[in-house]
C-alpha cells in the first residue's frame, strides 16, 4: 500500500484537474450495460457468486489505471495508490439494511474470492453500518441494486467536491436479445478521468467478461 506524490507542475493534466476542480468543480455519471451472458453460465456451473465476481472485475480494472486511482490521502497531497482494494456493500434480507466490508484486492481470482467468503462468514451477519472495522485508506466503493435494471444512476455527494475516486452501483441483470445484460453505473471526478477514461473502462469491464476462462479459476 503505496501513496506516490503527484508533482502538479510536472503532470501533464494540470490544466483540467485546476479547471475541474477549481473553476468548474464536476462530477459525471456513466453506465452501461455489459453483456454477462456466458460468465453468469460459466458461474453458475462452478457454483461461484455473481456479485464477488463483479467486484473483482471492476477492481482488476480500477488497478490498471492511475486516474481511477488519483485521489487526496489523509494530508491533503493529492496522489495515486500503487493499487486499490473493494469496500462494498452487503443486504441483510431481515430488516432490509446494508453493512460496508472490504476485502483485501489480488489479481487471483481464487485467493480474492476465498478471502471473500471468509469475510463474508465473519461480518456478513454484522448489523452495522461499517461492519468491518479498520478499512484501509486505498479503497473504493462499490454497491448493489439488484432489485431493478436501472439505465441510469446518479450520487449526489454534499462534501467539498474534493472525492476522485470513482464510485460504482451494479443493477439487476436482464434478458434482451437472446443476452444477459448487467447495467453498472460509475460516478467520475472530471478533475482526474474524462469520458475517454471512463469509455475504456467500460470496453475493458465486457473485454474481463469476454475472457472469463483466463481468470475463473478451474473447479
Amino acid at each position: 500500500m503505496i501513496f506516490n506524490p503527484i508533482v502538479i507542475d510536472n503532470w501533464s493534466r494540470k490544466p483540467y484537474f485546476e479547471h475541474y476542480l477549481n473553476n468548474v468543480r464536476c462530477t459525471y455519471s456513466m453506465t452501461a450495460n455489459i453483456d454477462i451472458t456466458l460468465l453468469l453460465s460459466e458461474l453458475k456451473h462452478k457454483g461461484i457468486k455473481l456479485y464477488p465476481a463483479l467486484i473483482h472485475m471492476i477492481t482488476t480494472v480500477v488497478n490498471r489505471h492511475s486516474e481511477f486511482r488519483t485521489c487526496f490521502d489523509s494530508e491533503g497531497r493529492l496522489g495515486y495508490w500503487d493499487s486499490m482494494s473493494p469496500s462494498f456493500t452487503i443486504f441483510h434480507d431481515d430488516d432490509k439494511t446494508f453493512s460496508s466490508i472490504w476485502t483485501s484486492y489480488g489479481e487471483k481470482f481464487n485467493d480474492f474470492y476465498n478471502r471473500y467468503l471468509d469475510d463474508m462468514k465473519m461480518y456478513g451477519s454484522v448489523k452495522q453500518f461499517i461492519a468491518k472495522a479498520n478499512e484501509p485508506p486505498n479503497t473504493f466503493p462499490i454497491s448493489s441494486i439488484p432489485w431493478v435494471s436501472f439505465t441510469s444512476f446518479n450520487l449526489n455527494v454534499y462534501n467539498e467536491g474534493t472525492f476522485l475516486l470513482p464510485i460504482f452501483t451494479i443493477g439487476k441483470y436482464f434478458h434482451q436479445d437472446k443476452k444477459i445484460l448487467l447495467p453498472i453505473s460509475g460516478q467520475f471526478h472530471h478533475a482526474v478521468c474524462d469520458g475517454y477514461h471512463a469509455s475504456m473502462l467500460y470496453n475493458e469491464l465486457q473485454s474481463r467478461a469476454d475472457t472469463y476462462k483466463e481468470w475463473l479459476p478451474n473447479i
